[in-house]
């Protein structure tokens, strides 16, 4: 794993643009054992459940709340991951609130609207979104082809949109996502497998559905400062600070998928989690 230290320019351009790219965050040797592990666990794949779009396409997706000392857990988990959120929340003990494995397949994956994570996490009764962050960590390559992520640089900084449901997810007031796209500079955030990118609450983000024969899969994990605590969120994950492991656990540990009595999010019970 690369041992990422954010430089001050690294800070100031998340700062001003709500987003930031690290180029080969874990190495080719991990992406490939995280990817594996993805599309050969067996639980992975039983806890998945689809979110359709508007046209009926969907994406699966695996999410869970604690993190554990599976290779998925030591990730989130890692010195690397837990100093950059660090840097860039600032005061405050770094918690892990959930991640989830996104699993957009070629052909059928489906779009997200446009949203903003702090527009599903605010109903979760969170009251600091510049104390929340997602990262995401692409697992295989993201191109506009095959529906990688959009942002519209710099909207994090217009504060909280309503969000109303469009399908089985919910989007961000399009009155307000008009204005921005008219405002706004629209960036494909086109990413090779071990790529990560740190994206701030409040940043408009969508992604559209994968037309390509090649796959799209990645892995956000979103974190909280513990100071941040929700008044309607049951799971104490997201105000429990991570107890940090080395960069090198990923692969001295070896494969190990995510056991089955994690806490894994069911379907029935998703309200206010964003998913993409």
């Amino acid at each position: 794993m690369n041992n990422l230290k954010l430089t001050d320019a690294q800070k100031v351009q998340y700062e001003n643009d709500g987003y930031l790219i690290v180029k080969n965050f874990v190495t080719p040797e991990e992406a490939q054992l995280l990817y594996n592990i993805a599309t050969g666990d067996d639980v992975m794949r039983g806890k998945a459940f689809d979110f359709n779009d508007q046209t009926g396409k969907s994406t699966k997706l695996t999410l869970w709340f604690t993190p554990g000392d599976d290779t998925y857990g030591l990730l989130t988990r890692s010195e690397a991951m837990v100093h950059a959120v660090q840097d860039l929340l600032g005061e405050g003990e770094v918690c892990h609130f959930h991640s989830k494995l996104m699993q957009k397949e070629p052909k059928v994956g489906g779009a997200w609207e446009w949203h903003q994570d702090y527009g599903y996490w605010y109903k979760n009764g969170f009251l600091f979104p510049d104390a929340m962050i997602s990262v995401m960590l692409a697992l295989t390559e993201a191109t506009k082809l095959n529906g990688c992520l959009q942002v519209l640089k710099g909207t994090h900084k217009m504060g909280r949109i309503e969000h109303n449901f469009a399908g089985d997810q919910q989007g961000a007031d399009m009155d307000f996502v008009n204005q921005a796209l008219e405002r706004f500079e629209r960036v494909y955030v086109e990413l090779e497998a071990g790529d990560i990118l740190f994206f701030h609450s409040n940043i408009l983000h969508m992604s559209d559905a994968n037309t390509s024969d090649k796959p799209r899969w990645s892995m956000i994990s979103a974190y909280n400062m513990s100071y941040n605590i929700p008044f309607r969120e049951k799971n104490l994950s997201c105000i429990t600070p991570v107890t940090t492991v080395s960069n090198d656990s990923i692969l001295s540990a070896g494969a190990k998928g995510l056991s089955a009595d994690r806490d894994f999010l069911q379907k029935e019970n998703e309200i206010t989690l964003n998913v993409k």
